[in-house]
């Protein structure tokens, strides 16, 4: 996720006084609006509960009025500080830290506290309607969800929510994943738009995770549902033959055959993205996107029209970060921006070992980089949790959580420690690569 404070506003109190409200961004969007006392009181929380050691300096009360630049730069310190909370794993998913996201969120878009009724879509084109609080959180829609579908508490870890996007001719955006600090159906209400959707989806990469699913009945169904439909939107790579024996499985509706069928395609379980522009090979180049098996799939459209493909391992990514700035909307001026007349550009950008003691930085320019950098942490926790002994069940024991953490606080929300080989035959590098690198004891026997 990243959150940022772009800009500020004046705004009226109750008894007449004007305020300076901070707009918190998530994802380029609005999130909330906040005034500094009750950041203040954030930090304070923060501290009575973890300590001043582990706190980020908070930017200091002022005596008198703010000047415009004063306000500008305490701006510039309240979005570090915001975003240094969320970055620290064990700020960053505390509840102090998300009950105020929460309830930050519900107070700005002004929509009280009510029994409502949410439409969740369902890979099939299916919606399920679930009756809920506006004020639930998404762990809690998600457990409403499976109730009602009938899955397993078991296997509701295996899924997410997803806000998507429909565009022209059934095409998909996913926008992000949703988090432990917002309101679905606040989140979904505040877009005002029948574009938008929130989808249930399996939330894991590795397909050896399939044979939990598979073997409940609803498991199974959201599973073939998801597949067919990656099949249809083409994600998938399908030769005629293949196509043949879909087609015969699904007709005598043999679902974990046909998905058994599917996890030999490529491309299988990966998600795709709108296309976008990347500087690799070389600056200029378009490039459609896809994340799944740890990687990132690059579909390359060279500026000379040739087309190019190849991969870059999640384990041989030194690092990642994401970058977001405001661009003057294109109308004959040159002026800074206003509060409406731009638009927000997001880059994801990643370092990379191309071959031995060769790192080079890439980097992918596209309205969906969070949702990339959300793909790429979650395949590290993956790999986390199997390298540790874990299990991504809502049971799993609380002592293989706490080895998650401590694994986790090596990292930060988009950095990455250490590569390790990859055998791929598809990899960006080729078969230049020959070290013995390991990414946080992750070697390519756990892969």
């Amino acid at each position: 996720m990243h959150f940022s404070i772009p800009e500020t506003e004046v705004r009226s109190g109750e008894n007449g006084s004007t305020y300076v409200a901070y707009n918190i961004h998530v994802n380029g969007v609005l999130h909330c609006r906040v005034r500094y006392s009750q950041l203040l009181g954030l930090h304070e929380q923060i501290k009575k509960e973890y300590g001043s050691n582990v706190v980020p300096s908070f930017p200091p009360k002022k005596i008198f009025t703010l000047t415009l630049a004063e306000v500008e730069q305490r701006r510039e310190l309240l979005e570090k500080y915001m975003q240094a909370v969320r970055q620290d794993p064990l700020l960053g998913a505390s509840e102090v830290f998300n009950s105020f996201l929460r309830k930050a969120q519900q107070e700005t878009q002004q929509i009280p506290t009510a029994e409502v009724a949410l439409d969740i879509c369902l890979s099939n084109g299916q919606k399920v309607t679930v009756n809920i609080l506006s004020s639930d959180q998404t762990e809690d829609v998600l457990d409403v969800v499976a109730t009602k579908l009938d899955l397993p508490e078991d296997l509701v870890a295996y899924f997410s929510l997803f806000l998507v996007r429909e565009g022209e001719e059934g095409g998909l955006t996913f926008v992000r994943k949703l988090q432990e600090f917002e309101l679905p159906y606040v989140s979904i209400t505040s877009l005002h738009s029948s574009e938008y959707h929130i989808l249930l989806r399996k939330s894991y990469w590795d397909m050896v995770y399939d044979g939990d699913v598979m073997d409940n009945r609803v498991g199974l169904n959201l599973l073939y549902a998801q597949t067919v439909s990656d099949i249809e939107r083409g994600w998938m790579l399908v030769n005629k033959d293949q196509h043949r024996q879909l087609k015969s499985l699904q007709e005598k509706g043999s679902k974990k055959e046909f998905i058994h069928l599917g996890q030999t395609l490529k491309y299988y379980g990966y998600i795709k993205f709108d296309p976008c522009a990347t500087d690799f090979p070389e600056k200029g180049c378009q490039v459609i996107v896809g994340a799944g098996n740890n990687e990132l799939n690059f579909h390359v459209k060279l500026p000379n029209e040739q087309m190019k493909e190849g991969s870059f391992k999640v384990t041989r990514m030194r690092c990642w970060r994401v970058t977001s700035s405001q661009v003057p909307i294109a109308n004959g001026t040159s002026n800074p921006c206003g509060s409406n007349k731009c638009d927000v550009k997001l880059e994801l950008a990643f370092e990379y070992l191309m071959s031995k003691d060769r790192l080079r930085w890439v980097t992918i320019t596209s309205q969906q980089a969070i949702m990339m950098s959300i793909c790429l942490q979650s395949m590290v926790d993956e790999l986390m949790v199997k390298k540790s002994g874990g299990s991504i069940k809502k049971d799993s024991p609380d002592q293989n959580r706490e080895q998650i953490i401590k694994l986790s606080t090596k990292l930060s929300s988009v950095s990455l420690r250490g590569i390790s080989a990859s055998n791929s035959s598809n990899d960006i590098s080729g078969g230049d690569f020959h070290g013995n690198y390991a990414f946080e004891g992750i070697g390519d026997d756990d892969l």
